[in-house]
C-alpha cells in the first residue's frame, strides 16, 4: 500500500507505536511529521491549542493522522490524586480532542481523511489499580464513535486502534515499577494466546492499514490489535488452570 503525495502527521512519534509507525509511512511513501515534546521531531504542546495551530498553520491540508501520545498512570478511584486524574485526562483525552479538533478542517481540504487514535485493550475492558488510564482510553473510543459519525459523509473515516501489551519503552516503564520487571513483562506476554508481547511494528502495519484506501469501508471500530487477549473468558490463566479446563 503506498501514501505517495499523502501528508500525515504522528503524534507520540518520537518512540514507541508512533515511532514505528512514522517509520512505516515514511517507507511508503508518506510526508511524515511527527509531533512530540521528545525526540527527533517537531515540538508540540498538544495540550496548547496556540501551540497546535502554529505547527498546522502552514500545511494546507492533512490527509492522516495518527494520535500516539499518551501517559500510563495507576491508581483506584479512592487512591489516584485529582493532579494524576487531570493530568491523565489532559494527555489522553483532551490532547486527542484538541488535535482533531484542529486538523479535522486540514483533512476537508483535503476532501477526507483517516484518523487513528491509539487507544488500548483497557478501551473495552479494564485492568486493576489503573481507573485513571482506564477511563481515559474508553473515552478515546467514544471520541473515535463520534469523530465517525459526524464526518463520515465528508469522507474522513476515524477508528481507535487498541493494542494489548507492546513492548514499547511506556511498557518497560510500568513493570519497572514492579517488584520484578522481568517476571512482569513474562506475565504480560502469557496474557497474549499467541504468547508473546506485541511488538510495534505489529501496530503499525494495522494503523498503515486503517489509514489506506484497502480500509475504505472501515470507520468507527475498536479495532482490536491484542494478540488475543480479549478472547478467552476470564482471562488466559483461567483458561490454563481453570474451571474452563475442566472434562465434562
Amino acid at each position: 500500500m503506498s501514501f505517495s503525495q499523502k501528508l500525515a502527521i504522528v503524534t507520540g512519534g518520537a518512540s514507541g507505536i508512533g515511532l514505528a509507525t512514522a517509520n512505516l509511512l515514511r517507507a511508503r511513501g508518506a510526508q511524515v511529521i511527527v509531533w512530540d515534546i521528545q525526540g527527533d521531531s517537531k515540538p508540540v504542546d498538544i495540550t496548547n491549542v496556540p501551540a497546535i495551530a502554529e505547527a498546522l498553520r502552514e500545511m494546507d491540508h492533512v490527509d492522516i493522522l495518527v494520535h500516539s501520545a499518551g501517559i500510563q498512570t495507576y491508581g483506584t478511584a479512592t487512591s489516584t490524586s485529582e493532579e494524576v486524574w487531570n493530568r491523565t485526562m489532559l494527555v489522553n483525552v483532551t490532547s486527542a480532542f484538541l488535535v482533531t479538533k484542529a486538523v479535522i478542517p486540514k483533512m476537508l481540504n483535503a476532501g477526507g481523511g483517516s484518523i487513528s487514535l491509539v487507544g488500548s485493550v483497557q478501551s473495552v475492558g479494564a485492568v486493576a489499580n489503573s481507573a485513571a488510564y482506564v477511563t481515559s482510553k474508553h473515552a478515546l473510543l467514544g471520541l473515535t464513535r463520534s469523530i465517525a459519525l459526524d464526518y463520515a459523509k465528508q469522507g474522513i473515516r476515524c477508528n481507535c486502534v487498541c493494542p494489548g501489551a507492546i513492548d514499547t519503552p511506556m511498557l518497560r516503564w510500568s513493570a519497572a515499577q514492579t517488584d520484578d520487571p522481568e517476571a512482569t513483562l513474562v506475565a504480560c506476554a502469557q496474557v497474549h494466546p499467541l504468547g508473546r508481547l506485541g511488538q510495534p511494528d505489529d501496530i503499525a502495519k494495522v494503523i498503515a492499514f486503517l489509514s489506506g484506501e484497502d480500509s475504505a469501508f472501515v470507520t468507527g471500530t475498536a479495532f482490536l490489535a491484542d494478540g488475543g487477549a480479549m478472547v478467552p473468558i476470564g482471562g488466559a490463566a483461567f483458561q490454563e488452570n481453570g474451571t474452563a479446563r475442566a472434562k465434562i
